[in-house]
């Protein structure tokens, strides 16, 4: 059975309730195994034994959050030395409009190499019900593309 590894960092809460409810998605799908963890307890080892990736955080200042960049910094090398090449999605949760966020984890995913497998989803503001169900919506499509061998 495949694995998707959701990994998210979050302050203010909002990135954890997206991560939790595109995990339930991704879980809803029966497709295949869900972890979901902090990036701050995840590595390149984690990635390993996964078969794709949804990282989901927030844009601070216009930009990738700390938590985020800090994962993806650490992993960089890891990754390519074990030549991991993964599909991944992105869950942005944006104050401004998100793309300098997504710009900048496309770049460093790009260097791994990692291959994107959908459109990036940017959900403005504090999640309400609304964002939380396209989360749980994104997490599910993008749980059965992996499980189909579409990414």
């Amino acid at each position: 059975m495949k694995t998707l590894l959701i990994a998210y960092h979050s302050q203010s809460g909002a990135s954890a309730a997206l991560a939790l409810a595109a995990a339930a998605g991704a879980r809803a799908s029966g497709e295949l195994a869900v972890r979901c963890g902090r990036c701050a307890d995840l590595g390149s080892a984690d990635l390993a034994r996964v078969d794709a990736l949804l990282l989901v955080c927030a844009e601070n200042n216009g930009r990738l959050n700390g938590g985020a960049k800090d994962f993806l910094d650490r992993i960089f090398y890891p990754t390519i030395a074990r030549g991991l090449v993964l599909p991944y999605g992105l869950l942005i949760s944006a104050g401004s409009d998100g793309q300098g966020a997504v710009a900048e984890a496309q770049r460093i995913f790009k260097g791994i190499p990692f291959t994107p497998a959908t459109e990036p989803q940017i959900l403005h503001g504090l999640p309400d019900a609304q964002a939380l169900d396209v989360a749980r919506e994104f997490g599910e499509a993008f749980a059965t593309g992996v499980a189909m061998a579409i990414f």
